[in-house]
Formats: structure tokens, sequence, C-alpha cells
């Protein structure tokens, strides 16, 4: 990892705000195992996982860093995956990764090499349908991304998930991600920075738009100056999360831009960016089971920094308080949202339109789906939904014939 060099030689520590985002890594990577390799027909599943800040695979405690939790994932998975199949008569499922490892510290990358020796041996002595081709680095992310670009190319692979878990800001440049997931159109990006360094590199690079997305909080420039002042405030966590927001909106499609919770002073913000609104939905749903791993400060539907800073706005850490909010503005929202399509939108567009600016779990979204008055889900055969489980991206969510008043005020 760059930024803060961690004595990974002598024993790197492992911190509070690294645990909680490597639990919430851990569990997306194996629900995208899972659910990519769920084709009835399909008989293998090709990826590349790059890990472009790796470190060197074991903290001081033991606990496992990144491509550690790559490399275990990839055999849990596949052992749920084909348990799985089999139960169900279907042919197993052989997964191809193509893992690139770099960290720009040659001896780091030369320490990863020897904790990883063991893992990946006792990967392929153990898991037959496991195909593991590792490849390691030791450059700056920025200089290393054409070469990384080239191999993709030439491995033609579409399912691309890269882990950027940099300290600071500067080591992964905005044109890079954007580039990465326009090139790819199935890539995935988990993206670590601090605050603090976003914000300096902004007053440089564009004072404008730091300035204007800090201003309807009260933070002026002597206020930037002296940030550390702010960083427990829960209106700083909102102004923030606008301004990351606003800084990478354009990168990706989907864009979750909530920070590592940390009440002691919001520092540190693990960003996902995916093409595909799915990529989200199951990130949420990730965000609830791991609830104050991360911060959300906003609206708790949709249209989630859609909010007046000075007079609303709540702090949501994806526990069942905050849950219960996210329902009861739902119940309001999901009905504007089809207004805005007419009186009917299938269930696969709602999703694309909703899920960047939306924390809420998928459950949520369907319960306040079934509960409203206003709504009704229609099947592909015309029958009527009435669960909240059952409703697909097939079906159709249209007005009842008589409605409420409450979209026309």
């Amino acid at each position: 990892m760059a930024g803060k060099l961690y004595e990974w030689l002598s024993g790197a520590v492992l911190d509070d705000h690294s645990r909680r985002k490597h639990k919430i890594l851990r569990e997306y990577f194996f629900q995208y195992l899972t659910v990519r390799c769920q084709l009835p027909q399909q008989s293998r599943f090709k990826l590349a996982v790059i890990d472009g800040f790796s470190g060197g695979g074991r903290y001081q405690c033991g606990a496992a860093g990144s491509p550690v939790i790559f490399i275990e994932e990839l055999k849990r998975a596949l052992r749920y995956i084909n348990i799985n199949r089999g139960s169900q008569g279907l042919g197993l499922v052989t997964i191809e990764c193509f893992l690139i490892l770099n960290d720009a510290d040659k001896n780091v990358t030369a320490f990863l090499q020897e904790n990883l020796a063991p893992v990946i041996a006792e990967a392929k002595e153990t898991e037959s349908r496991l195909i593991l081709n590792t490849v390691f680095f030791s450059e700056p992310f920025e200089q290393l991304y054409p070469k990384v670009k080239e191999l993709l190319s030439k491995y033609r692979c579409r399912n691309v998930l890269f882990n950027l878990d940099q300290c600071g800001h500067s080591h992964v440049d905005r044109k890079t991600i954007l580039d990465i997931t326009r090139s790819n159109p199935s890539a995935e990006i988990f993206y670590t920075f601090a605050i603090e360094a976003l914000v300096s590199y902004l007053k440089k690079s564009d004072p404008t738009m730091l300035i204007s997305q800090l201003a309807p909080v009260g933070l002026r420039e002597d206020d930037i100056r002296n940030l550390e002042n702010h960083l427990t405030k829960k209106s700083w966590l909102g102004a923030a999360e606008r301004l990351v927001f606003q800084a990478f909106k354009e990168c990706a499609p989907y864009v979750s831009p909530f920070s590592i919770n940390n009440p002691s002073g919001w520092r540190y913000w693990l960003i996902h960016f995916a093409n595909s609104y799915k990529a989200r939905q199951v990130y949420n749903n990730i965000l609830h089971d791991n609830s104050s791993s991360q911060a959300h400060f906003g609206r708790s539907g949709l249209n989630m920094l859609s909010y007046d800073p000075a007079e609303d706005g709540s702090l949501y850490l994806f526990g069942e308080s905050d849950r219960e909010n996210a329902r009861n503005e739902l119940l309001e929202d999901i009905p504007r949202i089809i207004s805005e399509s007419g009186d009917a939108v299938s269930v696969s567009d709602f999703y694309a339109s909703i899920y960047n600016e939306t924390p809420a779990h998928t459950d949520d979204v369907h319960a306040a789906i079934i509960q409203s008055p206003e709504i009704e889900v229609i099947t592909p055969g015309g029958g009527t939904r009435r669960k909240p489980n059952t409703i697909t991206v097939n079906d159709t969510l249209k007005f009842k014939s008589q409605r409420t008043f409450f979209h026309m005020l």
C-alpha cells in the first residue's frame, strides 16, 4: 500500500478501518462469484483480479491481507457453488482467475510472494476446478496500468475486478478509473482514499468545485485549512459525501460514495464503482449485512443526496433503525420515480434508474413496492405479485387504476 508505508517486513499493524474494509471486500467477492456462476449451462467462469496496492499479504497479527483474501474466497465460493450445483443435478463449474498483484516496493513484493507460496500451493492441491494464474509486479500503479491493460486484452477476460487500496489520494488518477470502467464492460473497482488528500488535491486542481460543494454546510476556505476540527461532524460527512460523488460520478454509472464509519472522524472512503446496477444492488445488501462499517449522511430512500444540509439529512449506518426510515421514505419516493416514466416501468429499468442514488437494501425496496397503495406489480403473464420476495426483473411496476391524489400535489 502506498502513501502510508506499512512496515510489512517488520510486521504491519491492521488498523480498524482496514479490518472493516477487508470484511466487506471478502463478503462481496464471495457474492460476486456466486452470482456470476448461476447459469445452469455454465461450466467455466473466467475473471481477472488486479490488486494494485497488494502489500505483504499478512499483517503482524496473522490476519490476511487482500491477496490472501481473494484466494481464500475463490476456494470457498467454488466449493459452495459446486455443492449447490451438484445438489440440483447441474454440471460443476471451473473458475479460472488471473491474479495480478502489485506493490511499488520490491521488498514488499518479495515478502508477499513468500507469504502466498503456501496459500497458492494449497489451493492448487485441494481445488482441481480452480485455475489460478498469478503474476507479480513492483511499480507505481499509474506506471503499471498500461501494462495491466495490455495483459487484460491478451487474456481476453470480460470480468475484471480492481482493488485499489491506496493511502492518500494521488496514486490513482480519476482518468485511470474512468478508463478502467470504459475499457471493460463488466469492470468493478474498490477504491480507497483519505478524504483530506482528496480535499488537498481538489484545492489545487478544481477549487471552484471544492468550495461549491462545501459551502452549503458553512465550510469556507479557512475551515478547509483546519479540516481536522470538522471531521467528526455529521454535517461534514454529508458535505464530504457530496464532494466525493461530484468528483467521481462521471467515472462509472454506479458509484457508492460512502465513508468507512469512524465516529472519531470520517477520514477514509471506500468507493465501489460498477457498470451494472446488479453489482451496486449486491454491494448495498453487503453493507447492510455489515451495519456500522460504512456511513452515509443524507436521505435514506431514493435521491440520497437531495436534501437541504441546513435543515435535514440524517446519519445512515445500514442498521435496522436506518432501514425502517428507508422504507418510510421509499413509500413516497418509488411512486414519484415511476411517474417520471408515465404510469408504468419495467423492474429492470426501475433498478437501473435508482441504484446510483440509494443506500437501500433490495428487500426494503421490494417491501415498499408491495406496501404502496399506488402501485401494483404485474408479472410477464399478466398476474399480480403479492409478496416482496417474488418480484423479478421481468415484472412491470404500474400505477393502479384508482390512485390517490398524492402524486398530483
